[in-house]
């Protein structure tokens, strides 16, 4: 391989001056509107009501009957003592719940789809009924997810096997949405092929997901959904299932996620908002406001943004953050022209990554695919960022001829090995100062 050695300084200060400093002031603003989930005082365990930690008995019984319990009492904490506890079929909250497993306790969930009934879902940013995500709620305010134990989806000797399978449900559903066919009509489940996601919660606000493991998701690992005011810290990941996010946003706004540590098979963190017509119909419903730092970066990528992302990504806030191992790519926005809609207001700051595929990508050409819809990508800031090497192109950036990528911004930028440097098309004020690629250039050398 050749070494590129590429040393850019601004020499556009006017343009240089728009991209202010890390906006500290506008993270702290969005975690003040976020709000923790007010649990009332009532406590009550899942073995006092028949639930057997033996990972043979089929606890679900006492894990609904608790939720109904806390339900009649306005609420509560369900207490999960030291065991495995296996559930057949999913646990759907309700308001003002805390679900809190001590140190050693495991919940595994059975796979036999009939356990699983129909929910109003979203499977790849199309509204459709499908199996009930494991853990499930909608239209909920208040609920937690706490505690040192285990959450197992229990997928890979079963639900991962629909994944050559889904290929026709994929195409349908998307079909669905590009007609706008009425959303009682998508109907799937028994005879189809779509995985459900291990935690979704939806068109719900003060949610709480803490120090729990998540481990062998179907799908995503925990997908928030029309959702507000969520907090998500401490979280550990053994995730290595075909399509495990670690955490997926969509049409979400005031979220913080942080202390992470990632072990994932896909998307680390995957910020979406619709897919293609649906999207753009809830255009009124970007993902915004989310703020990421303090957390360990390891699976396919660290943050995306897209590709489903009609209805807009904006104020999005990356600090503090490194990986623990390989990625393919540090920071990846990605859309196609069958999207619509935009990502603007990006803020990444304070990133080391180790080695990736490529370090920061962006692009609006995603698998090639659509037209018609281009998006708009805007003011995207990069600053104190270190990479060990990469082993394709050290920064990408693909616009359209007719819409391009504007306002990116990269300030103190070192990639110390990288097969290509910079692969820059269709963009316009792309501002680079203190950016090196290789080996940082030294004074020139004279003529003897």
């Amino acid at each position: 391989m050749k070494k590129y050695l590429l040393f850019f300084v601004c020499i556009s200060l006017s343009s240089w001056a728009q991209n202010a400093p890390f906006p500290t002031e506008k993270v702290n603003t969005i975690l003040n509107r976020i709000v923790l989930p007010n649990i009332p005082s009532f406590t009550i365990k899942v073995t006092a009501l028949g639930a057997k930690g033996d990972s043979i008995s089929n606890s679900k019984p006492a894990f609904d009957k608790a939720m109904a319990l806390c339900k009649k009492k306005n609420g509560g904490t369900i207490l999960v003592p030291k065991g495995v506890y296996t559930l057949q079929g999913p646990l759907h909250f309700v308001s003002n719940v805390r679900l809190h497993l001590e140190d050693g306790a495991k919940i595994r969930f059975g796979s036999n789809p009939k356990n699983y009934p129909l929910v109003l879902t979203s499977w790849e940013g199309t509204t459709l009924y499908n199996y009930s995500p494991l853990i499930y709620g909608i239209g909920l305010e208040n609920i937690a997810i706490t505690g040192n134990g285990i959450i197992d989806g229990e997928a890979k000797n079963t639900w991962i096997k629909w994944k050559p399978l889904e290929k026709k449900d994929q195409l349908l559903s998307r079909e669905m949405n590009h007609q706008n066919v009425p959303i009682k009509e998508r109907v799937f489940g028994e005879g189809h092929y779509l995985r459900p996601q291990l935690i979704q919660f939806i068109d719900s606000k003060n949610i709480l997901i803490e120090n729990v493991q998540i481990e062998d998701s179907p799908f995503w690992c925990i997908h928030l959904l029309k959702s507000k005011s969520i907090t998500i810290r401490d979280l550990k990941y053994k995730a290595f299932n075909n399509n495990n996010d670690g955490i997926d946003p969509e049409y979400s706004s005031d979220v913080l996620i942080e202390n992470i540590s990632f072990d994932n098979a896909d998307d680390n963190i995957a910020i979406k908002s619709g897919r293609d017509h649906e999207g753009r119909a809830n255009s009124a419903n970007p993902s915004q406001n989310i703020v990421i730092r303090n957390c360990n970066f390891k699976g396919l990528h660290g943050v995306v943004l897209g590709s489903e992302m009609s209805a807009g990504i904006q104020n999005i806030f990356v600090e503090n953050c490194k990986t623990i191992g390989y990625l393919k790519r540090g920071i990846y926005l990605k859309t196609n022209a069958d999207r619509g809609g935009y990502i603007k207001d990006v803020f990444v700051n304070n990133l080391q990554l180790d080695e990736v595929e490529d370090a920061l990508h962006i692009t609006s050409n995603y698998h090639g695919e659509g037209s018609g819809y281009a998006s708009s990508i805007s003011n995207i800031n990069f600053s104190n960022i270190l990479c060990n090497k990469a082993t394709q192109t050290g920064i990408v950036i693909q616009g359209y001829p007719d819409l391009k990528i504007k306002d990116i911004f990269f300030n103190n930028i070192h990639i110390q090995w990288a097969k290509n440097g910079i692969s820059s098309q269709n963009a316009e004020n792309v501002v680079l100062n203190e950016v090196t690629i290789g080996e940082k250039a030294s004074i020139p050398t004279s003529v003897k």
